[in-house]
């Protein structure tokens, strides 16, 4: 089946939402504007129980089917970047130093116009929890939610989100079961020696010096520690030392990234850089502290509901579209907590040729709207016979 008439009729109006959202970008859990915006939207579709407020900002509606049946949950993200857009769109961002680069302005929408259309129609039994969550980028708002109660509380037993690809056609669909976004760790680490003339480095434990060593020693984790098989990313993305041309400071602070696809290389990962630190640290008479924290878990997709996933978008795009292989991506993605409490997929759809996400001239593809209605409809009738 391909995409809705009815989707197809609603994507003007659904974009212009879509815009709206955009104009007024709001980040990490202040996302009172868009939350009222969605809030609004759903009690103007009539949805049967809206609460705001979960995970601190979050939004969730429940619509309810012509008959009893399990509840499937359908998650959408709403915060913005702290970036400064310079798409030169109408509709860009009006608020200095925000705006949404990774296209939750139009997951939103996507996700309002299936709430909009299950409502209408409600050709399913159970019911439908539409999530709309805050804080996706670097807040943790998945894991929020979850531990607020949501599946608990709207006896959600199965999750989906779905996210857009630049570089993906528009239309087209990928995903896999398995491990597709990474775990998202991050390290700082502190070398301390000891201070001087620049002239007599003898009489110092030179921070900088070891601190090189500290990056160098860290990408044999990549090159000599892991399988070559497995996926690993190492990145120190920081290096602050030093104030003057003639002192050698007293300290030097490195800190980056790791990703992994796997808990056994995530532990790995973490053992190896300490190890690292604590070796170069005695050979050299210095001190080095590493603080490590475990940031997003990996997003693994639960088979089954993958091959659910899979089989609706074909209905939609057809199986040429889908690739229900997609190579896993290292970034990293807090829908993972919910797929760590209840079972689900999480997908990709195709935004075309755009800039990519995170970058100030990317923008949301409005027709992509069309195939992302869709497939939250189909899935949701699918999942939920009536």
């Amino acid at each position: 089946m391909p995409i809705l008439n009815r989707a197809a009729e609603m994507q003007d109006e659904i974009a212009e939402w879509r815009r709206q959202i955009h104009r007024e970008p709001e980040i990490l859990f202040a996302v009172e504007k868009t939350a009222a915006f969605v809030a609004g939207k759903l009690r103007e579709f009539g949805v049967d129980e809206i609460v705001t407020g979960i995970g601190r900002t979050g939004v969730v509606g429940l619509i309810r089917g012509r008959g009893e049946g399990r509840t499937i949950g359908l998650r959408a993200d709403m915060d913005a970047l702290p970036i400064e857009e310079t798409s030169g769109k109408p509709w860009a961002s009006t608020a200095r130093g925000k705006m949404h680069a990774c296209g939750h302005d139009g997951h939103t929408a996507m996700l309002l116009g299936a709430a909009k259309y299950l409502a209408e129609t409600r050709n399913f039994s159970g019911n439908v929890a539409v999530i709309f969550q805050p804080a996706e980028e670097g807040g943790g708002g998945g894991n929020e939610m979850v531990k607020d109660g949501m599946m608990e509380r709207f006896g959600i037993a199965e999750v989906y989100g779905m996210h857009n690809l630049p570089g993906m056609p528009v239309g087209s669909f990928g995903t896999r079961p398995g491990p597709i976004m990474a775990a998202t760790d991050e390290f700082s680490i502190t070398v301390r020696g000891r201070g001087g003339h620049a002239a007599l480095p003898h009489k110092t434990v030179d921070p900088i010096v070891i601190g090189a060593q500290v990056v160098s020693a860290l990408q044999t984790i990549v090159s000599r520690v892991a399988d070559p098989i497995a996926s690993l990313v190492v990145s120190v993305t920081k290096f602050n030392a030093g104030f003057a041309h003639n002192v050698i400071p007293e300290t030097a602070q490195l800190a980056g990234t790791v990703r992994t696809l796997s808990a056994e290389m995530r532990q790995e990962a973490e053992t190896r850089i300490r190890q690292v630190c604590d070796g170069l640290a005695a050979a050299h008479g210095a001190e080095i502290t590493v603080g490590y924290h475990r940031n997003y878990p990996v997003t693994a997709n639960h088979p089954e509901e993958t091959g659910h996933a899979v089989a609706v978008a074909r209905e939609i795009a057809g199986e040429a579209a889908v690739d229900p292989a997609l190579d896993p991506m290292m970034g990293g993605e807090d829908f993972s907590y919910m797929l760590l409490a209840r079972p689900g997929a999480f997908v990709f759809l195709g935004n075309g040729d755009s800039a990519g996400l995170h970058h100030p001239a990317y923008d949301f593809n409005d027709d992509a709207i069309p195939h992302g209605v869709s497939y939250w409809v189909k899935l949701a009738e699918s999942r939920l016979p009536a």
